[in-house]
């Protein structure tokens, strides 16, 4: 019976990337009233109520008749959508949004 070969050494692994630091102070900050506005774009009827303060964490409540006969995860896609990829990692926006979507009663 031949030996068995050596066992692999594994490459250790290279470090995530580091996404730039959250900081309300940064250009890239959002405003509860930017992000509402952003919101407005998409649903210019909508009754929306953005509060947040610290720039990356945001809570939206956003009631808007287009979303009548929709679930709850479509309606909040169509939310995301109009948030034009702020959500993304990557540019750091937005770190957070806790999100209540619904059709008025």
């Amino acid at each position: 019976m031949p030996p068995s070969p050596p066992p692999r050494r594994l490459q250790p692994r290279a470090p995530p990337p580091t996404l730039p630091a959250s900081n309300p102070e940064s250009a890239m900050a959002l405003t509860a009233r930017d992000l509402e506005n952003l919101i407005r774009a998409a649903f210019p009827d909508a009754r929306i109520r953005v509060e947040g303060d610290d720039g990356v964490h945001f809570a939206a409540e956003v009631i808007d008749e287009s979303f009548r006969g929709k679930n709850r995860v479509e309606q909040q896609r169509a939310v995301y959508a109009a948030l034009q990829g702020r959500m993304d990692g990557d540019r750091g926006e937005l770190h957070a949004l806790a999100l209540t979507t619904k059709a008025p009663d």
